[in-house]
């Protein structure tokens, strides 16, 4: 009985929790205009395409936008600054309301499915308490919960080792465009245009923004690197911003700098390689060791038993 109460009561607060998710708040000022400067897309109007509105994917679609939206406007209303997780989602291109309402779907996701597997269970003739599913359900929503965050975490790391080496070339390109007598604001630009990887397509928006904002080419550097959570982008705009009137000392200090950060990135890959190494070489111990054992099992087994 006791179970049953406790069941039903987080069943019904995590239908009050949905409910009020789903209840459109009334944003102050305040945030609107901390949404605005953030670059969010809460609360703005979304025209789905004809392959979205036919089908159910465009009824899930619009549910998740919608549930989005309202956590987005939640998480600015209260605070929620979601810590390192915002650099990860400012590389990765998303919003903390897209992140928190993943969170929310796959957690529920699973804790609807621990209902289920317990009926199969019970169907298939395993006696199991009336606890477990509760259990279940209560270990399974908090592992959906936090799976987005190490999904997160896993890319947001790959994409910013492919950044990082994105840099090195970058400031390759800067010095190339120094050399042939381009201003430093011209040889950012220029060198940010040769390519439309996602990564100088990220460099060139910062830089057209500086452009817009009336603000130094180094300093949205700076500002792209610390949203990001790039150091090297930090170092390079500090670089930039103390010379940036001696054009030979740029141009040899960001050459060094792109080599500094090429043998850097090659010590990683070696040590990364090195590792690899290791591991093979401890799975090759370990089968030859059970090869080992295997042959002579028999002979010792005959041994003791004479």
């Amino acid at each position: 009985m006791t179970w049953a109460l406790l069941t039903g009561a987080l069943t019904g607060l995590g239908v009050y929790a949905l409910v009020r998710v789903f209840l459109r708040p009334r944003p102050g000022v305040a945030t609107m205009i901390a949404r605005i400067e953030g670059g969010q897309r809460s609360m703005s109007t979304h025209t789905m395409t004809a392959s979205e509105a036919d089908g159910l994917s465009g009824h899930v679609q619009g549910a998740m936008n919608r549930l989005a939206d309202r956590l987005e406007v939640m998480a600015v209303d209260r605070g929620w600054e979601l810590g390192g997780i915002r650099t990860d989602l400012a590389l990765m291109g998303r919003t903390r309301g897209s992140h928190l309402a993943t969170k929310v779907a796959v957690g529920g996701l699973l804790f609807l499915l621990a209902p289920v597997v317990w009926s199969v269970l019970r169907i298939s003739g395993m006696n199991l308490p009336t606890a477990v599913p509760a259990i279940l359900a209560l270990g399974l929503a908090a592992f959906g919960f936090f799976m987005p965050d190490l999904a997160l975490k896993s890319e947001a790391a790959t994409r910013r080792n492919d950044f990082r080496r994105t840099v090195g070339v970058f400031l390759d390109l800067v010095a190339m465009n120094l050399a042939g007598g381009r201003g430093l604001p011209e040889a950012l630009l220029a060198a940010a245009t040769v390519s439309d990887h996602w990564t100088l397509v990220r460099i060139r928006q910062a830089l057209a923004n500086a452009r817009l904002y009336g603000t130094t080419p180094w300093v949205a550097l700076g500002d792209l690197g610390r949203d990001i959570g790039l150091e090297e982008l930090q170092d390079l705009a500090g670089a930039l911003s103390l010379a940036a009137d001696d054009g030979a000392k740029i141009r040899s200090s960001l050459s060094a700098r792109a080599a500094t950060m090429r043998r850097k990135e090659l010590t990683a890959a070696e040590g990364a390689e090195g590792e690899k190494s290791q591991s093979m070489l401890v799975a090759q111990m370990l089968i030859s060791t059970a090869f080992l054992i295997f042959l002579a099992y028999p002979a010792v087994s005959q041994l003791l038993a004479a």
